[in-house]
């Protein structure tokens, strides 16, 4: 065939005919040998081969790793808020609490952020959906599907930025995150507690911590002040210590005293010291031992968990308890904490999670708590709020009345004889100080109260001398009445 016959119409129809009919039978034939599984795969590596390699690289970043929460996500949270906000965004939460200065904003649906780093574009994008198949199991044994939010970031860039995005760009991402966060810092107060009606959900709703309480404002000795704000300081800069001896980076506190002696504003005051959340653990609440370890997980780092009253938020099934043959079953069904889960919450391998954490018990009376709660590794460092002392006194009178200390007033020297007589707190003190404006009045409001109150006492004190004295003539009288029964007995049988 020569080049002539070859570019001729009819032989270029003749070929494409033969093409087309060799497709056909071998299609024919692929459809009759091959299942449609088979054939979509073959037809999918071979598609692969000419479709152009994808550019971009995407990063997605959760908002928990596991059980833990993700640095990285709070981090991307705080500072993709503090940017620019994109027009392009339709969504967003806008709250503002009663002392912050400025609007919060944070991300409510899908939306796309542009961030520039070294000349690298660098796409953001919030992503929030709904999860429903999350089982669970409630109080009557029940299954049950709770609806949980997913919540993550998606970050997308050329892939050959991968290595500057990676070790340049996170670890900036973090540092500017952390300089927002300490400028923007307000102190939080959280509930963190279990649901009352799946053991096994957690909340942890938060409100600003707008207590004013500083550790100038605290009515306490002046010494036990100084150590616990030289104590705070140390264990803030000793990370490197701690890592070195092997020890988790946190602290114990036990605050003990009377009713009305400041042990909360006391809290309040550390918090504010070191600009830490606090944590309010509802011990009644939790009804697992492994609950107590999911609930430490949703703290976070820098952060302050407090347990108050903990001699009466639940009862412990202690050593002293099984030492006196009392079963675990005398307990509630649903009440499960032991004091070896407790023991493991605050001193075991799960109270390593997490740095830079203080675990504050408080309790009206020390006596009553197992020794082994008290010792260090878990209480630290037992502070002991006592009665109103005249350093004290010295510093509620600068506070309320504006006033300094004046030893040559005369009603000035009658409180302070009064205090050193008197067992008063801190709190019924503030409250005579607080009933009128003029300094003079709200001294000598105080004195009486003061003698009022030593006067009870001393009435007290014969009450309680006489009951002592009635009880312990009664006791005598029950021996000798004894004694005479059986000298009676005795003689009985001798006769």
């Amino acid at each position: 065939m020569n080049l002539s016959e070859m570019s001729s119409p009819a032989s270029l129809f003749t070929a494409c005919v033969s093409v087309s009919a060799s497709i056909m039978l071998f299609q024919t034939m692929l459809n009759r040998v091959f299942p449609e599984e088979v054939k979509n795969y073959i037809f999918a590596r071979i598609t692969s081969y000419f479709r152009p390699l994808p550019s971009t690289i995407t990063l997605i970043i959760e908002e928990r790793d596991g059980m833990a929460s993700n640095e990285v996500y709070n981090a991307a949270e705080i500072y993709l808020c503090n940017k620019i906000i994109n027009p392009d965004i339709q969504y967003f939460k806008v709250s503002k609490c009663s002392k912050e200065p400025n609007i919060r904003v944070k991300f409510a649906k899908c939306g796309k952020i542009v961030d520039f780093f070294q000349g690298i574009e660098l796409i953001w994008r919030f992503v929030s959906e709904d999860s429903k198949n999350i089982p669970d199991v409630d109080s009557d044994n029940n299954n049950i599907v709770v609806s949980q939010e997913k919540r993550c970031f998606e970050l997308s860039f050329h892939k050959k930025h991968k290595n500057e995005v990676l070790n340049f760009y996170m670890p900036f991402l973090l540092k500017e995150a952390k300089i927002i966060r300490d400028e923007k810092k307000v102190v939080k107060l959280y509930t963190l507690a279990c649901s009352s009606s799946y053991s096994s959900i957690f909340y942890r709703d938060f409100i600003n911590l707008e207590h004013p309480s500083t550790f100038d404002t605290l009515a306490m000795d002046l010494e036990l002040k100084k150590a616990i704000i030289e104590d705070l300081d140390r264990f803030l800069k000793r990370r490197e210590f701690y890592k070195k001896v092997g020890k988790a980076w946190k602290r114990g506190y036990l605050i003990y005293g009377p009713p009305g002696t400041g042990k909360s504003s006391l809290i309040v005051a550390m918090a504010n010291y070191l600009k830490f959340d606090v944590y309010d653990l509802e011990l009644s609440s939790v009804k697992r031992d492994s609950d107590l370890r999911r609930l430490l997980l949703r703290t976070t780092n820098r952060s302050i968990l407090v347990v108050e009253d903990i001699d009466c938020s639940i009862e412990l099934v202690d050593r002293r308890t099984a030492n006196h043959g009392i079963h675990a079953d005398f307990f509630p069904r649903d009440q499960k904490i032991t004091l070896s889960g407790l023991l493991n919450f605050i001193d075991g391998l799960w109270s390593s999670c997490g740095d830079e954490r203080i675990i504050i018990f408080t309790t009206n009376n020390k006596d009553t708590l197992d020794p082994a709660l008290l010792r260090p590794g878990r209480m630290d460092m037992h502070i002991h709020m006592s009665y109103l002392t005249i350093q004290g006194f010295k510093v509620l009178a600068e506070n309320y009345l504006q006033v300094q200390y004046d030893y040559n007033n005369r009603v000035f020297r009658e409180v302070q004889d009064l205090i050193e007589e008197v067992q008063v707190t801190p709190a019924e003190v503030a409250e005579e100080l607080m009933k009128s404006d003029d300094v003079d009045a709200s001294l000598g409001e105080l004195a009486r109260f003061l003698k009022r109150k030593m006067i009870k006492n001393e009435e007290k004190g014969i009450e309680i001398h006489k009951t002592k004295k009635m009880k312990s003539c009664d006791h005598s009288k029950m021996n000798l009445e004894g004694g005479l029964e059986a000298t009676v007995k005795l003689s009985s049988c001798d006769l």
